[in-house]
């Protein structure tokens, strides 16, 4: 199995960004479609960012479109996250998953076909 740690979340103004990083460990990344969510206090996990096993396709929640960009470099077993523009209803924790036995070119929008989570990275975002 692989092992997942977050980690670049941080306090910031609105309008800031950050860089979130997932290391990744325990397995060959490559083999994983990787995928990020969010969840806000009081409020159900969702869907961020997904990338393919190459890194070739990416899919986004319609909410973040245009400032965030999912990216993974396989060589260094690292998937990445830029969070751009931010508004305080950014504000969550945020975690990065691996997805199992998927294509090479399959984006993954769904939680529960993640079967590996990391512990998540706080993001707060100030008005």
């Amino acid at each position: 199995q692989v092992q997942l740690v977050e980690s670049g979340g941080g306090l910031v103004q609105a309008g800031g960004s950050l860089r979130l990083s997932c290391a990744a460990s325990g397995r060959t990344f490559s083999d994983y479609a990787m995928g990020w969510f969010r969840q806000a206090p009081g409020k159900e996990r969702e869907f961020v960012a997904a990338i393919s096993r190459s890194g070739g396709r990416t899919s986004y929640a319609d909410s973040v479109k245009g400032r965030f960009t999912i990216s993974r470099d396989n060589r260094k077993n690292t998937l990445y996250l830029q969070v751009n523009s931010l508004k305080p209803e950014d504000t969550a924790v945020y975690y990065c998953a691996a997805a199992a036995f998927k294509s090479i070119t399959t984006v993954v929008v769904t939680g529960v076909e993640y079967a590996y989570w990391g512990q998540g990275t706080q993001v707060t975002v100030l008005s």
